[in-house]
């Protein structure tokens, strides 16, 4: 399955999505958070309402008491105008405040919905796709919908009900004069309309860019230490200028797209007072108009064109939130290929483990595996060997269920692997990798990652259970034992300690099936010689598979391996073995 989101250009699907359907996709996120939008909205309605009644309130006041010298009225409307515009103060404060936490609540929600989706898909998704640029979307992508909903989406709302509600009172103060006023809008809608998917798409790239300068940024500092190493600062600069300046350009075209419908509605607006004040003027001249009606008209113009304008900025919003959501969407759009299908009956079986006709292959066409059987029997030690790239972590990998074949099956206890969900599998299978991963916080933290059974004991309980294990004399090698700090990604110790956690890690879970691929390349022989007598103490029923380069590692296994070339066949003796591997490595 194509996991790669860099070569979509919008959903995995290749589905296009109207505006409407995406703002629908995007209240459903919204959840319980829709009820406050809502209560938002009244009071955006109300505050637009108050503000349409001012300009008519003024021009009743200019044709009955200011003409008239009247200046009671005068006293009597100031003050009622005085109340609105309070009134417009307290609901204007009000809905900001609810859809700024609608905004915040949003991007929490949000952010947790696409981590969570990441969670849940497979090792492929994460090998085609850069970190950086996945945290651009999380980071980056979601913060311009929040922008949005908790800024933009109070302004826009506010500016339509403003703007419809002063087209109603142009039209019903006079028909002609308001259509009239009126007419420049509709070629605003037809450019807006024109013009919206070529500033989206351009918003689109801008993000795109900024995921890649990301991407390159995360990439350069994990491997600062090579760069430095080798003296190859200048290819890092290069690099970063290269995106770095397609992340200008990219941002300067996507400026001027959205900044393209502020003068255009500027211009109209301009027309449309112009339209008024002359025809106005007019309709004054030849007694059909009044002064007041005429300063109400300008208001209204005012307040119909003005809010035009500020939609005009917060398109542009909406189109950068909307790209943004694109890329967020493609996320979430995809399915973990990795099913956990029915339980069929379960196998009696003598082996823990089998292959059956398995054949893999990371791309089409390229198969690691080809049509590989064989059988693990519970409580053996089995060493898997080859030269490099032959297969042997990938064959670790589909026992892990990393990876699903590509055609046939593999049994695991009597059962399709596919049948166990993560947690019953996992439970069974302990994976000490090349590269051991460790998290910030304390050696304890790292050594119980995914072991519900321990989380809860003391620390005097669980180091009762690393002595009766025999990894107590691993944990010595830490100063400050269990509450040893371990740093970003276990920076500041070496990667044979990193290893020495990862195997405390795996062991103390007591595994069925214990995976180690090249668990001991970095660790000394005193040191290995410890672990071989901490592997002696797992239950007799636990299979070990021993992936190595190194012979002494793998002298005392009960079968080995070899594989290469897509085959995986039985090597015999150890003197076997070395034969293999050197014909293996002359024809690779």
């Amino acid at each position: 399955m194509n996991y790669n989101l860099n070569l979509n250009k919008g959903l995995p699907t290749n589905e296009k999505v109207s505006t409407k359907t995406t703002l629908r996709r995007l209240m459903t996120l919204m959840g319980e958070e829709r009820k406050n939008l809502y209560v938002a909205m009244i009071f955006i309605f109300i505050n637009a309402g108050l503000n349409l009644l001012a300009p008519y309130l003024i021009g009743h006041a200019v044709d009955n008491f200011v003409v008239t010298k009247h200046y009671e009225g005068v006293i009597q409307y100031s003050i009622i105008l005085f109340g609105i515009f309070v009134l417009v103060l307290v609901s204007g404060y009000t809905q900001t405040q609810l859809m700024g936490r609608v905004g915040q609540r949003m991007l929490f929600n949000l952010r947790n919905i696409v981590f969570n989706k990441l969670q849940d898909l497979p090792i492929d998704f994460f090998n085609q796709n850069k970190a950086g640029d996945l945290i651009s979307r999380v980071n980056n992508d979601t913060d311009k919908i929040n922008m949005f909903f908790s800024q933009s989406l109070v302004q826009f709302m506010s500016s339509i009900f403003t703007m419809l509600g002063a087209g109603i009172f142009l039209i019903s103060l006079n028909v002609e004069l308001g259509l009239a006023a009126l007419a420049p809008a509709l070629i605003l809608l037809i450019f807006t309309r024109s013009i919206s998917p070529w500033v989206k798409n351009r918003n689109a790239a801008n993000l795109k860019s900024t995921g890649s300068l990301s991407a390159e940024i995360q990439e350069s500092l994990n491997n600062f230490k090579v760069i430095v190493a080798f003296n190859r600062r200048d290819y890092f600069r290069k690099r970063f200028d290269e995106v770095n300046n397609q992340n200008y350009q990219t941002a300067v075209k996507a400026g001027i797209a959205n900044n393209v419908f502020t003068p255009v509605y500027g211009f109209s607006a301009s027309i449309g007072q112009m339209v008024v004040l002359a025809f106005g003027i007019y309709l004054i001249a030849a007694g059909q108009f009044s002064v007041g009606l005429l300063i109400s008209f300008l208001a209204y113009i005012t307040q119909f064109y003005n809010p035009l304008r500020q939609i005009a900025a917060l398109w542009a919003n909406f189109q950068v939130a909307l790209a943004g959501w694109d890329r967020i969407s493609q996320i979430l759009a995809l399915e973990n290929n990795l099913k956990v299908i029915e339980s069929p009956v379960k196998e009696e079986t003598c082996c823990l483990l089998s292959f059956r006709h398995v054949s893999f292959a990371y791309t089409l066409g390229n198969e690691i595996l080809k049509d590989v059987s064989f059988n693990l029997e519970r409580g053996k030690t089995y060493a898997f060997v080859g030269p490099t790239g032959g297969g042997k972590t990938t064959t670790a990998s589909l026992m892990a269920r990393l990876y699903d074949p590509t055609s046939g099956q593999i049994i695991l206890n009597g059962v399709d692997i596919r049948s166990l969900d993560m947690d019953t599998r996992t439970s069974k299978i302990g994976f000490i990798l090349q590269e051991p991963f460790l998290f910030t916080g304390t050696i304890r933290d790292n050594i119980l990652y995914g072991n519900a059974g321990h989380q809860d004991l003391s620390n005097e309980a669980l180091s009762k259970i690393l002595s009766e294990s025999g990894l107590d004399g691993l944990l010595e090698r830490f100063d400050g034992g269990l509450t040893a700090q371990i740093k970003s990604s276990g920076d500041g110790i070496s990667l044979g300690q990193k290893q020495l956690i990862a195997f405390i890690r795996a062991v103390l879970r007591k595994p069925e099936l214990l995976i180690l691929d090249e668990a001991t390349a970095n660790i000394d022989t005193v040191t290995e010689q410890l672990l071989d007598e901490i592997l002696k103490k797992l239950p007799e029923s636990t299979t070990r598979i021993i992936i190595a380069h190194r012979l002494n590692t793998i002298e005392n296994a009960d079968e080995i391996f070899f594989i290469n070339s897509g085959a995986v066949t039985k090597a015999g003796s150890l003197n076997d073995a070395v034969n293999l591997l050197l014909h293996g490595k002359r024809d690779s």
